[in-house]
This record gives structure tokens, sequence and C-alpha cells, in this order.
């Protein structure tokens, strides 16, 4: 297996000392305070992140270990095949939270009851509680500017410098023909295991005013981009062709499971989108208040690049991923749980069965006729690629491997038989190194800004410290 890169231009591997954390907030003779890169007025896009209101201060009462695992959360990691009743489905539950009580939750991140789950979809974000409770009485001069009208009178070059860039690079990655290449040879020789593969980022938003992040204290929430690539392609040169099929998903609890009691939810905000619409999702925005002058949200912050596959080994399904940067991982990646390679068990809610509590969306997925009848009237199932291809998709990532890829990459026994088929971890090893030529090889040095067409101008580049 290729190495991956020891350093990356954009990714320093040495911390480097970095002031606290900033917070905007109107000075004392009432000046709205000035936006780092100048961000004209636009009105803040409506997604699932803005309408799931999380209550991140939850982490703190998990962390005293209040409350037990739920049926629903579970229900992921238990073998339904055969079960025709929620009652054979409990008592095999119950089992399994007797033989877990006593062990000690790590992070205190883990979902372990129902009021967890409402509270962690239906919350209020710390980003929207930090522009309300730093509320401060401003005395403002008679004569002081409105905010209203000193947002909408700053119009910022450099945002539309960024924006003429941007336009520049989606023209050429989707002009990119060579970036992905059908293999035959490949397609007949990939494991039956491997249900999908391609590319997967990794980011973070800092919260509301947080214009240097310190720490996960600082972190609102964080994303994963999956784009994926037809089974029996091989990986070629150049930015990653926009096929117009990338899924955004949205991890509200800011990390990745850390162990493997760690039960966090994640859920399509986007499904079947461009380059240009992740840019959409991603950028920054300013928005006035009366109370505190400007505030605003900065865009979003790579911190990971790599390759992934959903894998099934017969009743789990996994997500597996290797980083390709960046390499070694840093400060950052470690505290929002990533690791060189890793795995989770995925499993996908079904949306026509009741939610714990009020733990549900507004606009739960909705399936065809043929997709939803794959729950068998269960509340979770293995998760299948096509799931994702919905806005709305609920998805349970249960912490597995830490450092490796664990059952992930099990051989199904039909391919044992097959001497034609190639184990899951050899179609890995080869995606990883195509992927590392194809990084070394970019024009630019951080390939998600080259991939997504993102501008230096107004996005952070990928970090590995503080």
């Amino acid at each position: 297996m290729a190495k991956t890169r020891s350093s990356q231009g954009s990714s320093p591997t040495k911390p480097i000392a970095a002031p606290k954390a900033t917070k905007r907030a109107a000075a004392a003779d009432g000046d709205a305070p000035k936006a780092k890169r100048g961000r004209p007025s636009k009105k803040a896009q409506k997604t699932i992140e803005e309408t799931m209101n999380v209550d991140e201060d939850k982490d703190a009462e998990m962390s005293d270990g209040k409350g037990q695992e739920t049926k629903d959360e579970l229900m992921a990691n238990v073998d339904t095949e055969g079960v025709e009743d929620d009652k054979a489905i409990a008592e095999e539950i119950n089992g399994k939270s007797q033989e877990s009580k006593g062990e000690d939750v790590k992070n205190g991140d883990a979902i372990e009851d129902d009021q967890a789950i409402e509270e962690q979809i239906n919350g209020k974000a710390e980003d929207e509680k930090s522009g309300s409770q730093k509320t401060e009485d401003v005395t403002k001069e008679p004569e002081e500017k409105n905010a209203f009208d000193e947002v909408k009178g700053s119009p910022s070059e450099v945002k539309e410098a960024a924006h003429e860039e941007q336009e520049k690079k989606t023209k050429d990655i989707h002009q990119n023909n060579t970036s992905v290449v059908e293999d035959k040879a490949r397609s007949s020789a990939i494991p039956s295991s491997i249900l999908e593969k391609g590319i997967i980022y990794f980011f973070f938003r800092p919260r509301v005013n947080t214009t240097n992040p310190q720490g996960i204290e600082d972190v609102a929430r964080s994303y994963i981009v999956l784009r994926p690539l037809p089974l029996g392609a091989k990986l070629g040169s150049g930015p990653l062709e926009d096929s117009g099929n990338a899924r955004l998903l949205a991890l509200p609890k800011k990390m990745l499971p850390k162990s493997k009691r760690d039960r966090f939810l994640v859920f399509v905000d986007k499904a079947g989108a461009t380059v240009k619409e992740l840019r959409e999702v991603f950028q920054g925005n300013e928005y006035a208040t009366k109370t505190v002058g400007t505030s605003t949200t900065e865009p979003v912050t790579p911190f990971a690049e790599g390759i992934y596959a959903i894998t099934s080994t017969g009743r789990e399904s996994h997500l597996a991923y290797h980083l390709t940067v960046p390499s070694p991982v840093g400060e950052i990646q470690k505290e929002l749980g990533l690791h060189e390679n890793g795995s989770f068990v995925v499993s996908a809610k079904n949306p026509e069965t009741p939610s714990p509590g009020n733990a549900g969306l507004d606009n739960p997925a909705k399936y065809p006729e043929d997709l939803q009848k794959k729950f068998r009237g269960l509340r979770w199932m293995p998760l299948v690629p096509e799931l994702l291809g919905y806005e709305g998709t609920q998805i349970l990532l249960i912490g597995e491997a830490m450092g490796d890829m664990g059952k992930s990459v099990e051989e199904m026994s039909k391919d044992q038989r097959d001497g034609e088929k190639e184990t899951p971890v050899e179609e890995m090893e080869k995606l990883e190194e195509e992927d590392h030529d194809r990084v070394e090889n970019l024009k630019e040095d951080d390939p998600v800004f080259a991939d997504l067409g993102l501008s230096s101008k107004e996005y952070p580049h990928l970090q590995t410290t503080w």
C-alpha cells in the first residue's frame, strides 16, 4: 500500500501557537465589528442543520452517566434476521443492555436515552445560543450608522474575487474527464461485499462569531461529504469530476464516535448535490442584529480527505475510510474522532416508525415502496447506498474500529471460493494508492480546494492544529 504524504503544504504537522478564540461583539462605542472577510449581506440558507436545533449542552449531562441506551439506538447493532416482532427484539436488546452495565461511557457523548436523542435533534444549537446569550446593552450615539445599513453598504471585493475564482474552478472540474477511468478488469474483480466506494471529505463549522476556534467547544457542527465512484472505476488524474451525485451528511454531535459505545445520529442534508450546491452550504455569511451589531457565520474548515467504502458483512453494514490527507493525522483530527483509517457500523432509521419522544425530523425521508419494504416493518436496517439518495435519511453511526478497518473489510465466503475476486482490503489499498498519486499531482496543495472548487480567499485551508 502506498505511503501517504508525509507533509502537506496546507497541513502543518507541527503545532502552531494560536491566539485564543476571538468572539465578535459590539464595541463600547456601538460600532458594528468588521467582518473578517468583508462578506456582503446574504440571506442565510436554511438546511436541516438550522431546523434540527441541536442542544449541544446536553454533552455535559451525558458525561455524568445519566440515562441508559434505548432500544432504538441498540437496534442498529442487533441481528434482526428472522426476528418477527418487537418483543423478540426487546429481549435481545435488554440482554445486551445488561451486559453493558457498568461500562464507562467514553467522552460522555454516547446517546443513552430517548430524551438525549430528542434534544440532539430538536434542542437549541450552541451556535444559535451564542448569538442570543452574548446580547449586551450597548449605548449608541445618535449619529451612529444603523447595522443593517452598514452591511448593505459594504460590498466585498474579496468576496467577488473568490466567486470568480470558484466559478472558473467549477468549469475546470466539469471539463476534467480524466479523473475517473472505467476498468473492466477492475469491475469483474470487485468484492461483492463492497456496496459503494468513493472519495470522502470532513469539515467543521466554527460557532457564530468565532474566527479562530481553539477546540471542539468552538465547533458548531461537523459535516461529511461522500462522492461515490463507479464500482469498476479507478482514479485517474486531476480534480475529481463533478458528477452531481455528492451527499452532504450533517453530524450534530460535532465529533465522530470515539469508542464502541458511542452512537451518533447523522442526517442526509443534501442528496445528489453538485459542487456548486455544496459551496452554497459551506460559505459564511453576515447578518445584522439590533443588539450586537453584525454577527458572522464563518465558512466551513476542511480537516481531512480520503477514500471510503460502504460494505456489507451479511447482517451489518459498515462505513470504512482511509485518510489521504493529512498524513500523519493531527490534533484536530484526533479530537474530532478521526484516525488514519477506521470504520463504523451504519444503520438507517425507518421513517414510518415512531421516533422516541419528539426525536424526529420535520421532513423525514420518503422512500419508494420497493425501498421502504426493505425495512420489513422494523425500526432500523443495515444501510444500503440507495437510502443516501434521499434528503432526511437518518443514519446511526456506531463506533467500531479506530486505527484499522476491522470487520468492515472481511471477505465474504462466496468470494473466497471465486478465484477472480479481490479481497476488500486489496480494493481499498488500490483506491488509496490511486488517490495518493492523484493528490500528489494536483496543482493546489489542498486537494479539498481543488476537488470542490473552493477559494483560499474565502475558506480556511485544511488544518491539523487549533
